[in-house]
């Protein structure tokens, strides 16, 4: 039974990664909404998806916004096969050290990200980056108890 519980947390951090990067934007100023993978604003009816260069950043804080995202969807591909490796029974113990390798380099990029932001913006936080955290926090469940698992063995 305790392995369909560490299924469902590994398929919880999958989505918490993929709203993050797809679908919540991580700041919010008026209208507009910016994400690791650029803008998306919506102005008189019309709306279209921008860069970040507009935002005054430097190129390493937008090398890293789009590092975040990347990190982000690997976190998410890779939490998935953790999820099917306990469902088939079985101890995916390399995608486990790779989830966690992914993990600390998502939360590497994603903290110069997020504390580099372009200081004259008034800005937001946005539901992406609690979605984000919660990601990380779900996504490091399943990969410890398969290697501890493995420890014991």
């Amino acid at each position: 039974m305790s392995r369909w519980l560490y299924v469902v947390v590994a398929v919880i951090a999958a989505m918490a990664f993929a709203t993050s990067v797809w679908v919540a934007p991580w700041w919010t100023i008026g209208e507009v909404q910016i994400g690791p993978f650029g803008s998306h604003h919506c102005f008189g009816g019309a709306c279209r998806g921008a860069g970040l260069a507009w935002t005054g950043g430097t190129g390493l804080w937008m090398r890293s916004a789009i590092a975040t995202g990347v990190a982000a969807l690997l976190a998410m591909i890779l939490s998935l096969a953790v999820a099917g490796g306990f469902a088939a029974r079985r101890a995916p113990t390399l995608v486990s050290k790779m989830m966690l390798v992914t993990i600390a380099c998502a939360i590497v990029c994603a903290t110069y990200f997020v504390t580099h932001l372009p200081k004259d913006m008034p800005s937001v936080i946005g539901s992406g980056q609690i979605a984000f955290v919660i990601g990380l926090v779900t996504g490091l469940v399943s990969p410890l108890v398969v290697l501890r698992r493995h420890r014991r063995a």
